[in-house]
């Protein structure tokens, strides 16, 4: 559609006579374009109060995500959009503006200092607007990759979400920038694997774990840990699903909820409910770190594949469970109660197989660290062939699910599995990874794992901001590189991980002290996080400790649940040799595509003047 030159007042209001006019023959040709009823099966308020709500479906056949975004309260505007980490500057976005006569639909960007621009290519398309009991309903399309630079690739990982709300009509988009909007962001995972939905059993029994209506906090961010116990001569069942629940009205403030389970060795634990890190918080409850259930914002059941389930009750295992619920309160809202939590449902007809968590990656150890003002250190962690083959059964095991997991500067994690020496295929890959958004993800396809193989993790992370090196450890300013694995038949093998050799890295702090002329203490009463302090980060350091961490042994963690290892060697084992590496998807863009000026693209205009 052309679109007359903006210079005179009267072709400005001849075309918004036209575009709104334009909008009708829209909504009433395009409302069969809209997918099927009731077509978007996943949801997520984006804003703490809830006024902003998005609902979206994934066609992998069309390689298109469909979305609607409910406006409870239509002021002058709406923008929605993706970006790398949630910043507003340099994001993908579509916007919904008025300029007090006309309101207009538009895909556009935002450049480095958070000025929008209309996209010259439009690859938002809105296929409905229309007005609701709820609010303004907005039915829009994009495709997975646009070829469009200026676009954001939906991936597979996870995906930030920005949005923001315009207070005021604007003469034109250009005059908008995000710096001057009340905005936010919101971390979900888009592309939702298309996977059918087992059938549960009929005996079926569920159980809720939650949290007993308690006051949310009034602060930014709360971890409130409850402590219950499954009933007296509770056998062993299989859990073949799990669910959320979520209070009504606190949708926008449960980020996230996890259930473990505690350690047998302990026959009692205490009751407790309160935030997790409060000081009255019984130091026993650290011990309840077995994996019963994850779910995050945007997540629906998980079910477990039909031949296998999760074992929990009975003589061996504890009868005592820690929920874990994560509340993001911004706005500090005050006097809200909660009940929020997650339902088991289990069977007492056991499935042929018992599922198993096994974790991969790195040890907790501070001999794996990143000096600081990194943008993108990476630290590998292996589950060597040796492991493989000595504690795996003949059959292999089958992965149907991952949880992948860092702390604060953890921006990319992957897993990938290999065999006879070259590398076969991801098990699992978050590019855009963030630690504030973890769940258990199902795995598009069930990844066999054989006696020999080897699994390398990999984790890249950014120190930029920090001015000390950060050392591997618990704490939440040390970091971590793991992948909780869900798979079956389950083994002996709970933790198949690895950590450079350690007196490796003490002729590393020789060298340093060598080359630099600098005093980095490498006495046994200096403890490795102190000896890493005192390194002078120059470039040589930096690239020596980088290469270091590429070539040298490693020290293997090939444990059974009992944290005792499998017989064998397992100190200073030479790094897994790979011979060849899986290609980097490559784009099936053109080269080079046609372009146009963007006051020729605005494409639709919603109804109404905002």
């Amino acid at each position: 559609m052309q679109v007359p030159s903006p210079n005179t007042r009267e072709a400005a209001s001849m075309y918004g006579t036209v575009v709104a006019i334009f909008l009708v023959i829209l909504v009433a040709t395009l409302q069969s374009s809209a997918p099927p009823e009731d077509p978007f099966p996943y949801r997520i308020p984006l804003d703490p109060e809830g006024s902003l709500e998005l609902s979206w479906n994934v066609s992998y056949a069309q390689k298109t995500v469909h979305f609607q975004l409910l406006v409870q309260e239509l002021k002058a505007g709406v923008l929605f959009g993706m970006s790398d980490r949630g910043e507003l500057e340099n994001a993908d976005l579509v916007v919904l503006w008025t300029d007090g006569h006309g309101t207009y639909f538009g895909d556009a960007w935002s450049d480095q200092r958070g000025q929008i621009h209309l996209d010259s290519r439009q690859d938002y398309q809105l296929l409905r607007a229309r007005r609701t009991p709820e609010g303004l309903s907005l039915i829009f399309k994009r495709p997975f990759d646009t070829c469009d630079p200026k676009d954001y690739l939906i991936e597979d990982g996870t995906v930030h979400l920005v949005y923001g709300v315009l207070e005021e009509p604007f003469r034109t988009l250009e005059a908008v920038n995000t710096s001057g909007l009340q905005t936010g962001l919101q971390r979900v995972q888009l592309l939702k694997p298309s996977i059918p939905i087992p059938a549960l059993p009929a005996d079926t029994h569920t159980m809720e774990i939650r949290t007993p209506d308690i006051l949310i906090p009034d602060q930014p961010t709360t971890y409130w840990c409850h402590i219950t116990e499954l009933p007296d001569g509770f056998s062993r069942h299989h859990i073949v699903m799990y669910e959320p629940i979520v209070t009504k009205g606190n949708e926008a403030l449960v980020h996230h909820m996890e259930v473990f389970q505690c350690a047998p060795q302990f026959e009692t634990f205490p009751q407790f409910s309160g935030p997790c890190d409060s000081k009255m918080k019984p130091g026993r409850l650290d011990y309840c770190r077995h994996v019963l259930a994850a779910w995050a914002l945007g997540a629906k059941a998980f079910y477990y594949p039909e031949e296998a389930g999760l074992a929990f009750g009975g003589a061996e295992s504890s009868r005592f469970l820690r929920l874990e619920v994560h509340y993001h309160n911004p706005l500090k809202i005050q006097g809200r109660r909660d009940s929020s939590g997650i339902r088991l449902h289990y069977t007492a007809r056991l499935r042929p197989f018992d599922a198993g968590i096994m974790e991969l990656g790195l040890v907790y150890s501070p001999v794996m660290a990143i000096p600081p003002r990194e943008t993108a250190f990476v630290l590998t962690g292996y589950c060597t062939d040796k492991c493989t083959q000595l504690a795996l059964p003949p059959s292999g095991i089958h992965i149907f699910a991952s949880q992948l997991h860092t702390h604060l500067t953890g921006r990319k994690v992957v897993t990938v599995l290999v065999r006879d020496g070259r590398e076969r295929e991801i098990v699992n890959r978050d590019d855009h990874y963030s630690t504030h958004f973890q769940e258990i993800r199902m795995l598009k396809k069930m990844v066999s794992v054989r006696p020999g193989d080897v699994l390398v993790t990999s984790c890249t992370y950014n120190t930029e901001d920090r001015e000390l090196a950060t050392v591997g450890g618990f704490g939440i300013l040390e970091e971590m590189c793991v992948n909780y694995i869900h798979y079956y038949p389950q083994t002996q093998l709970e933790l198949c991980k690895s950590t450079v050799d350690p007196g490796f890295l003490r002729e590393y702090f020789h060298l340093v002290n060598r080359f630099n002329g600098e005093e980095v203490c490498t006495c046994p009463q200096a403890s490795v996080p102190e000896q890493f302090a005192a390194v002078p980060w120059n470039s040589f350091n930096r690239d020596v400790l980088r290469a270091l961490y590429g070539f040298a042994p490693i020290s293997m963690h090939c444990n059974k649940s009992s944290a005792v290892s499998f017989q064998g060697e397992w100190n200073r084992q030479p790094l897994p040799e790979i011979i060849s590496k899986l290609e980097e998807p490559t784009s099936h863009c053109p080269a080079s595509q046609d372009q146009s000026p963007s006051s020729h693209t605005v494409v639709n205009i919603g109804g109404g003047k905002g």
